[in-house]
């Protein structure tokens, strides 16, 4: 059902877990390799006010919360702030990236909403797509990515066996080997 391969990869996080902290420093250790990383990650708490997230090819912090209204109970996310800073993170991708990080998979994206393009535009242009998932949602991701997701501990280690493992079949054939044909076909 994993393809150990793939370069689409779940971080799957329990509720005791930051996976906003793991991702946020895999992505600077790798845009300070010179790698270029755009996406975003979380901060603050999807059930308040604070609810923001950092664009990681910028630095900028983006509100994501709803104008406040004490009367709300639950995820205060802002669809429309959330589409903006979508479409700020397509405007990167349209300049190239190495790797794409979605902060989320939730409910939204379940439904083929939220950030669920941003996923196939990087896929289609094949760059890699790294994205945390709630050990709740994990059977609706299993379903929406169709099996073809490699699940990643929420740990820096499983991050950066994945990274290794996609990113050894970059290197550039030399000019004048005899390439193999799975070669030419990467």
């Amino acid at each position: 059902m994993f393809d150990a391969q793939s370069d689409l990869a779940a971080l799957v996080y329990e509720t005791h877990q930051d996976p906003d902290a793991v991702l946020r420093n895999f992505a600077a250790d790798l845009n300070a390799r010179g790698l270029r990383v755009i996406g975003m990650v979380q901060a603050g708490q999807c059930a308040d006010s604070s609810l923001s997230a950092v664009l990681l090819h910028s630095g900028e912090k983006l509100l994501l919360a709803q104008d406040f209204d004490p009367a709300t109970r639950g995820c205060r996310l802002d669809l429309a702030r959330l589409q903006n800073a979508g479409e700020r993170i397509a405007d990167a991708l349209s300049h190239g990236a190495d790797l794409v990080i979605i902060n989320r998979f939730g409910k939204r994206e379940r439904d083929g909403k939220g950030l669920s393009w941003l996923i196939e535009r990087a896929l289609d242009a094949d760059i890699p797509v790294l994205i945390a998932v709630g050990k709740d949602h994990f059977a609706d991701w299993i379903k929406f990515a169709g099996g073809m997701s490699v699940k990643l501990g929420c740990e820096r280690d499983a991050l950066e066996t994945w990274w290794h493992g996609i990113s050894a079949g970059d290197t550039h054939t030399d000019i004048g080997s005899n390439p193999t044909v799975c070669e030419i076909l990467k």
